[in-house]
């Protein structure tokens, strides 16, 4: 017989809330997180706005926070977002559980890139008007730069590590890194190790930052990134006729998976059982979903077989929703497909219109949004909605939280380049 797997604590560092309670609250107010970028001089690029974490500091989280000073940002939110999941949970400390049963899935990005001592050291061995780098000069100008310590941050697993060490969480240590279907993947798999008992408790989710030069350069060469600097907080408006792009964002979400009788027997407090988990691949582009939703009907579809459910028992849909002409209309298409005519009167909102894209921490701080709608009894909006647009023809929640009462399963969807494609439902217990 197959194990349950509950929900029993969250924590999120966002660019509209560093709590899970201060978030949702923004989210219903349909706050934009959404500004010009403070990371770093980004006057000369094509998009100059991005929705960055503000005032962060881990020491209001963390002990002795300076430790982390050489860590990339996505290790430090994540770190707030355990402590803070692990905290809600009443596990901090583990509280006489075996900690080798306590493990940590993470859906985590890179690290911070040493950009300027890259640039310094490729400038550096580049003559005066040349194209091509001397290795050698490289390696020496380098060498005199480069933190060691820093540069191992740029590993994604470091994050998982830290998480693991800090919390003394012994168990299943893994990280995987599918692009902005990262966090929400690493959230099934992790529900998919307690079922089979291979863990009784998982922290899940991830962390990621790409606000850095190279990360900009490279969404905007793709033309992913909206360009409408002279109003950067109506950048983001996924489903609108009018959408130009995504809004970079950057973040964690975490949540505690957690054996069901497990967390009975210590009297924790239970969210949402986690009842399905779909995945499937498009096999179609790197940087374009299938125009026909392909693969991500098929992962609506698996996620509503593993839960037991039927369309009809999906309450709202928390959708990938990047923004993009191409995602947006491939979305809505397979929502159709995964639904049927259903899908017209299900509601589907995007919160990327508020938080921008979380890049791998996306599908973690959604199911935690998704969840929170169903248990407050209310739909978050999709902000910046304006224009109609005749191939995205659902329900999006325009501009406006909606009461919703009844709501007992909620889907969120995550999607990444590459075409992986993740569908998490959660369910009132």
């Amino acid at each position: 017989m197959r194990k349950r797997v509950v929900i029993t604590g969250m924590g999120v560092v966002t660019p509209i809330g560093h709590t899970v309670r201060e978030m949702f609250a923004n989210i219903l107010e349909g706050v934009s997180g959404t500004a010009p970028i403070t990371h770093f001089d980004a006057s000369t690029f094509p998009t100059t706005f991005a929705a960055e974490v503000k005032n962060f500091d881990l020491g209001k989280w963390i002990p002795n926070a300076q430790r982390f000073t050489k860590a990339g940002s996505n290790a430090r939110f994540a770190l707030a977002a355990a402590q803070q999941a692990l905290a809600d949970g009443n596990l901090l400390g583990a509280n006489g559980l075996d900690p080798m049963r306590l493990g940590v899935y993470l859906g985590s990005g890179e690290g911070s890139e040493d950009f300027h001592s890259l640039a310094s050291s490729v400038a550096d061995a580049t003559e005066v008007g040349g194209y091509k780098a001397d290795t050698g000069k490289f390696c020496n100008a380098a060498f005199g730069r480069f933190d060691g310590e820093h540069e191992l941050e740029v590993e994604m697993n470091t994050t998982a590590g830290h998480v693991a060490y800090e919390f003394d969480l012994c168990g299943p240590n893994l990280t995987c890194l599918t692009a902005c279907a990262a966090s929400a993947q690493a959230i099934g798999e992790a529900a998919a190790m307690i079922r089979h008992g291979d863990a009784d408790i998982m922290v899940a989710g991830g962390a990621h930052s790409m606000i850095h030069p190279l990360g900009v350069t490279g969404f905007n060469r793709l033309t992913a990134l909206s360009q409408r600097n002279s109003d950067p907080k109506k950048a983001s408006r996924p489903f609108d006729l009018n959408r130009d792009g995504f809004v970079l964002g950057e973040g964690a979400g975490m949540v505690i998976l957690e054996e069901y009788e497990h967390a009975k027997k210590r009297g924790a407090t239970i969210y949402a059982e986690l009842t399905g988990y779909g995945t499937t691949g498009d096999a179609y582009r790197m940087t374009d979903p299938h125009p026909k939703g392909r693969g991500a009907v098929m992962s609506m579809r698996n996620a509503l077989i593993d839960a037991g459910l039927k369309p009809a028992d999906i309450g709202y849909i928390n959708a990938h929703g990047t923004s993009t002409s191409a995602n947006d209309e491939a979305e809505t298409a397979a929502v159709k497909g995964a639904l049927g005519e259903l899908a017209y009167t299900t509601p589907v909102s995007s919160s990327k219109s508020m938080l921008g894209h979380l890049i791998a921490a996306g599908g973690a701080v959604e199911l935690i949004i998704s969840i929170l709608a169903m248990r407050q009894n209310v739909l978050p909006p999709t902000i910046n909605y304006e224009t109609p647009d005749p191939l995205c023809d659902l329900d999006y929640i325009p501009n406006q939280a909606r009461p919703k009462t009844g709501v007992r399963n909620v889907l969120s969807n995550s999607f990444g380049f590459g075409g992986q494609n993740i569908t998490l439902i959660a369910s009132r217990t």
